[in-house]
């Protein structure tokens, strides 16, 4: 397959983080609990700085360096738990698992871009992408794994 420019991939992400900022939007319509709405605004404004950073990165504000790989912990909970239908009002643990699924996909879908190219920046950016995405499937993990299964006062 022939290397894409790092120009029309921005492109291809900024329509990506364009489509989770949607995504989670109309979650939150569903959803009547405060906190999973919070929580969904939180991950739709995530969405939103990563499209904004792609937009600044390809006018050149940002160097192939604005973005860090940091160390993340995956819990596998979406490779593991079917991800649930979404209605209307849904449990938390469920937005949180649809959640997880969604940013385990968007993770999917730059390490593949990012396997399509050698070492360049293009590649770099891509990987530092996917891993943005990976941490943000770590939160919905954690929260997930907290609702689902509380802590009690026995341990």
């Amino acid at each position: 397959m022939k290397e894409r420019t790092l120009g029309s991939l921005i492109e291809i992400a900024i329509e990506r983080e364009d489509e989770a900022y949607n995504f989670y939007m109309d979650l939150f319509k569903k959803i009547k609990d405060k906190s999973v709405k919070d929580t969904l605004q939180l991950l739709a404004g995530e969405e939103k700085k990563h499209k904004e950073f792609l937009a600044n990165y390809r006018e050149g504000t940002y160097g192939p360096d604005a973005l860090r790989l940091t160390d993340v912990i995956d819990y596998k909970i979406a490779e593991h738990l079917e991800e649930p239908d979404i209605k209307e009002d849904m449990e938390s643990q469920d937005v949180y698992l649809v959640a997880a699924h969604r940013e385990l996909q968007s993770y999917k879908f730059y390490k593949a871009l990012a396997d399509l190219h050698p070492d360049s920046e293009a590649k770099s950016m891509l990987l530092k992408m996917a891993n943005e995405e990976m941490k943000h499937k770590e939160k919905v993990e954690y929260l997930y794994s907290n609702t689902a299964f509380p802590q009690t006062a026995g341990g």
